[in-house]
């Protein structure tokens, strides 16, 4: 029996955005000591790089995992758009509740993008700086909370 071919995709996007990790649940005192000088209450920004990896089966006609011309403008209206040249923390509605560290960013590009139709979205890779980058592939499960 022959199975389909499954492979991964992973396109490359970039968007410039800025943020200020800081928590109103906090003192200023507390912001500092867990977010130091990404506290600024002007705010900082990045350069960042987004991987996307959506995987499926090779289709038979095309070869193609998925169609980058449908792919290239989901991401670009449901990320890049969203993203670019933001205030996160007040131009982008998530964060209005939520600290806009990479990882929040990481796990809310997932969420935009998980309904991707024409394949299974497998991963997203987020790089801050030439030094930090971030995954999620939106799995949860085994994986416990620490408590303060």
């Amino acid at each position: 029996m022959n199975r389909p071919l499954k492979l991964s995709l992973t396109r490359r996007y970039h968007f410039a955005a800025s943020h200020r990790l800081h928590s109103p649940a906090f003192s200023p005192e507390e912001n500092l000591r867990l977010y130091g000088k990404c506290s600024n209450p002007y705010g900082h920004g990045h350069n960042y790089v987004v991987d996307v990896t959506i995987g499926g089966p090779v289709d038979a006609e095309t070869g193609m995992v998925a169609n980058l011309g449908e792919l290239d403008p989901f991401v670009e209206r449901e990320v890049v758009e969203a993203f670019d040249h933001k205030f996160l923390n007040e131009e982008v509605a998530e964060f209005r509740s939520a600290v806009p560290t990479t990882e929040n960013v990481c796990r809310e590009i997932f969420r935009r993008l998980k309904h991707f139709p024409s394949a299974r979205l497998e991963r997203v890779r987020i790089e801050e700086t030439s030094k930090n980058s971030f995954e999620f592939t939106g799995e949860s499960a085994g994986v416990e909370q620490r408590k303060p």
